[in-house]
């Protein structure tokens, strides 16, 4: 099977990392970006940029940080953007609803659809945003977790939110799959017997209901959708457990 391909209104979805610290998070973000199929990296004032640090942890997202954009303002990185949602951990006092990512990111994601520009906004990663940053957002989203210890770093909660988008973008795994076809029931029953014809040479039976048992293996085997090629390895092992048994495989054969 064919990879799918990555559905290209993430294009409209844009992380916005306000006045990160350190240029490790930086590189680490567009990792955890590139992964989830976003490509856009919007920069505030960061500490250091570029960075061979940001660099190594990007770990194959180079390229997202050499197209980053880099502003002065979370109002340039959101100048054309109609919805934007601050990350936050904190309590505050504001109007604006709290939402966690997935009850969120079917509307962000309907929202990009439509050519739609989307921003993800997270902040500093000692202080989080300011208050007047989050006053430029228009959604608030929390990720929920331990109220006894939550400490997600920078990466970790820009992985946590643009995986929560991808999921929404019905891009499968049936491509990572191994191909195989599936055996026939003629091909599975004939595996049974020699199964049981093995079971027999071994003196499996001896003390042991044999119609019974072969009932469960059939059911068994029939349950677990087994492959040709799975039929196969099977019956090579049924054959050489009989050539022991009888004494036809010598030693040097094994």
């Amino acid at each position: 099977m064919n990879k799918p391909q990555v559905p290209d209104f993430l294009k409209n979805i844009r992380v916005v990392l306000a006045r990160p610290n350190h240029p490790g998070n930086i590189g680490s973000a567009a990792r955890a970006m590139k992964t989830m199929g976003l490509s856009r990296l919007y920069l505030v004032e960061p500490k250091a940029f570029p960075s061979d640090e940001a660099n190594a942890l990007a770990s194959g997202a180079v390229d997202l940080l050499e197209r980053a954009t880099v502003v002065g303002s979370l109002q340039e990185a959101l100048a054309d953007v109609t919805v934007a949602c601050a990350l936050t951990s904190r309590r505050r006092e504001l109007t604006t609803p709290l939402s966690t990512p997935r009850q969120t990111t079917p509307e962000l994601i309907a929202r990009a659809h439509e050519g739609e520009q989307v921003a993800l906004v997270f902040g500093n990663e000692t202080f989080g945003l300011s208050i007047e940053e989050v006053e430029q957002c228009n959604r608030l989203v929390t990720i929920p977790g331990n109220p006894d210890y939550f400490s997600l770093n920078l990466a970790m909660a820009v992985q946590v939110m643009t995986y929560e988008l991808f999921s929404h973008t019905e891009v499968d795994v049936e491509y990572l799959r191994a191909e195989g076809e599936a055996a026939t029931q003629s091909e599975v029953e004939g595996m049974c017997g020699h199964l049981g014809q093995a079971m027999e040479d071994i003196g499996y039976f001896k003390r042991r209901n044999s119609e019974r048992l072969m009932r469960r293996m059939r059911a068994l085997f029939n349950r677990a959708g087994v492959l040709r090629e799975e039929i196969d390895i099977l019956r090579g092992f049924y054959k050489q457990v009989q050539r022991t048994a009888d004494g036809s495989l010598k030693k040097d054969e094994n």
